[in-house]
């Protein structure tokens, strides 16, 4: 348990990350340009979510938390 609960579009957005680079690493060509730009869009979605203004989720420990419940949830 990470002690923090996350926005369910959060966390998605993060398991979709990871996914994302998995698939990235054995890309080539135009699957290579799409899934990179995936990850950006990810990456910005991430960054910009509103959760990241509250209290719960002002501190780098919550970002690495949600990063650590997404894997979590994706293996």
């Amino acid at each position: 348990m990470t002690g923090h609960l996350f926005p369910d579009d959060l966390l998605q957005a993060q398991i979709d990350w990871y996914a994302a680079c998995r698939r990235l690493a054995t890309a080539s060509g135009k699957d290579y340009t799409v899934l990179r730009r995936r990850l950006i869009t990810l990456s910005r979605q991430i960054a910009a979510h509103p959760y990241w203004a509250t209290p719960r989720g002002a501190s780098p420990a919550a970002r690495m938390a949600l990063k650590q419940a997404a894997w979590d949830t994706a293996t």
